[in-house]
């Protein structure tokens, strides 16, 4: 029988374990899917220490937002796919009954689109959390634009980076933030016009010198915490802030500095709009197309078999912001 990963308890990657589950037949308007890789989230380990915003109901617990494979059936009434279709899922908000880390998930027809040409498996898998996140912030809620100065922080990990090459794409300057100046290189080789390393440098005072003294028109805040008063500094009047990220767990103190538009985003709030959905595949399909969007994925590969290694290696840092990917035979 078809395998999936499943936890009974909250706790460290050893909770989770592989079992064996008949497939799902899908209902109307429904897709089953047979996955061939799935991305390692935050938000996986999230759920599965117990740390996760939304209730995870125990035992038997799945995991998985995303995940890239073939359409294996078509409930009735299903169109617009055949079976053999490559697709990406664009969202699982109840991950904990059909989440990705399986070997066959069945969801609404409405949660996949058609996998762009010019990836492979394992980039297509790690393709749509971290771009529709970036393209959600930046494009539907900011309206980035050409020219824009957008100031990106955790630019070094998956979301930061889909970020930067988005907004290259648009055609707005990516100028990133890190708190190691040895991560200039790596951060400029990635897309970013400009680093401002915080162990180095003054955020509003590098971000001024960066951009003509005017200061971000949007900033991008993936971190969060009492970090995001230096952020306010380096906006211009009138700009935007998205706090899209909780890397920091320190509360955030409310907004002083500059008059901005402010936004906190949460991904679901697009990627359950089809008609929002229709928009990012095609604009990341037009991006995957060009060369322009290009996932960097970890080089340790793991498989099925090795799901609790791919969490250590999370929980270590190990993956430098690049997404960790895991194959399903």
């Amino acid at each position: 029988m078809p395998r999936v990963v499943v936890f009974d308890e909250f706790g460290g990657p050893e909770v989770m374990r592989v079992v064996e589950e008949p497939v799902v037949e899908p209902a109307a308007g429904e897709v089953r899917v047979r996955i061939e890789a799935f991305a390692v989230n935050p938000l996986d380990q999230m759920m599965r220490s117990g740390a996760s915003p939304a209730p995870v109901p125990l035992p038997h617990a799945r995991l998985g937002v995303e995940g890239t494979g073939v359409v294996d059936a078509l409930g009735p009434g299903t169109t617009g796919l055949k079976t053999g279709d490559p697709v990406i899922l664009t969202a699982v908000p109840d991950a904990s009954a059909r989440g990705s880390y399986a070997q066959y998930t069945t969801v609404p027809a409405s949660r996949v689109v058609a996998r762009p040409a010019g990836l492979s498996v394992t980039e297509a898998a790690a393709l749509w959390v971290a771009y529709s996140t970036a393209y959600g912030a930046l494009v539907e809620k900011a309206g980035m634009r050409p020219g824009d100065h957008v100031l990106i922080t955790a630019a070094s990990g998956g979301v930061g980076r889909a970020a930067m090459q988005i907004a290259r794409q648009i055609g707005a300057v990516p100028i990133a933030v890190t708190r190691n100046a040895a991560r200039q290189d790596e951060l400029l080789a990635a897309g970013a016009a400009a680093v401002v390393a915080t162990d180095h440098a003054d955020i509003a005072e590098a971000v001024g010198r960066h951009t003509g003294g005017t200061g971000a028109d949007i900033v991008l805040d993936l971190v969060t915490g009492p970090g995001q008063q230096d952020l306010l500094k380096a906006a211009r009047p009138g700009g935007t802030l998205v706090a899209a990220g909780f890397l920091d767990p320190r509360p955030t103190p409310f907004p002083a500095g500059p008059p901005l538009t402010f936004f906190n985003y949460r991904s679901f709030e697009h990627t359950l709009d089809a008609v929002v959905v229709k928009r990012m595949a095609a604009f990341l399909d037009a991006g995957v197309r060009l060369g322009a969007l290009r996932p960097a994925v970890d080089g340790k590969v793991f498989t099925l078999d090795d799901v609790v290694e791919a969490h250590r290696h999370l929980e270590k840092g190990l993956h430098a912001g690049r997404k960790i990917v895991v194959t399903v035979p």
